[in-house]
């Protein structure tokens, strides 16, 4: 098949039946649009629609796209993507864009559970408590990026413990804890975060090396990164695929 024909085999098998409004506004951007992401980048590298439609959503919650976020909850749901990692995906947005945004995300997401009529609340995928948020989130985070961490919290200034502290409780402890998706899952969805952000090359550049420490190799975020290109653009794109090969060179 050519790019046009796969892109109408993969839109239906994503959105079933329904034509997008904007053929009737706007047929060829809609054209372009399709052709390009659902022809091309669907096929692009080894990920299945599972691990598509998660980035996707984290992707668009972190750019406050919400029409289109909504869109894609039907679409997880269509691909066999679960309430909870559904829920999941979109939780671990909020050490990265805060809870604002991150709320606006669930009210999309809660929208579409309803009217599917998806039980809420969700059942709590919470493994911690208040006595040990801070330890487990802490040895999550040396899984994740090694000794380098316990250097950072000794180091800090003593008007900057507290931010170091908050990392290893609230992101780690609070979030990269929780199941419904595993550390592999959660490691490149925060990657695709991230570099949907712009202008956090730093901390891109790190979660590269975490993702490497877990198991995801470099063609596996080549592909990730290459699927937030539609939604995210290509200036982002390219600074996050620079940071990718300045971890990762070539050989």
């Amino acid at each position: 098949m050519d790019r046009v024909e796969k892109s109408k085999e993969k839109f239906k098998q994503l959105f079933g039946d329904g034509v997008p409004a904007t053929y009737a506004t706007d047929p060829g951007f809609q054209d372009i649009l399709s052709h390009f992401i659902f022809g091309e980048v669907f096929y692009q590298g080894n990920m299945d629609d599972k691990q598509r439609e998660l980035i996707t959503l984290v992707v668009l919650a972190t750019n406050q796209t919400l029409p289109q976020l909504k869109a894609h909850v039907s679409t997880a749901l269509n691909v066999g993507l679960t309430p909870v990692e559904i829920k999941e995906a979109v939780y671990q947005c909020a050490p990265y864009i805060g809870f604002p945004k991150t709320l606006n995300a669930i009210n999309e997401v809660n929208e579409v559970f309803k009217a599917k009529n998806i039980a809420l609340p969700i059942e709590s995928q919470k493994t911690v408590d208040e006595d040990n948020r801070f330890q487990k989130g802490l040895a999550v985070q040396v899984e994740i990026f090694g000794d380098v961490i316990k250097k950072m919290h000794e180091s800090a200034p003593a008007n900057q413990k507290h931010i170091q502290e908050y990392l290893s409780a609230f992101c780690f402890g609070d979030f990269y804890t929780r199941s419904g998706l595993d550390l592999k899952t959660r490691e490149l969805l925060t990657l695709c975060i991230i570099s949907a952000l712009g202008g956090a090359e730093g901390q891109v550049k790190a979660h590269v090396q975490g993702n490497l420490n877990v198991g995801n190799d470099k063609e596996i975020l080549i592909t990730a990164i290459t699927h937030c290109l539609p939604y995210m653009g290509f200036p982002r794109t390219l600074n996050a695929l620079a940071c990718v090969n300045e971890i990762i060179p070539e050989n």
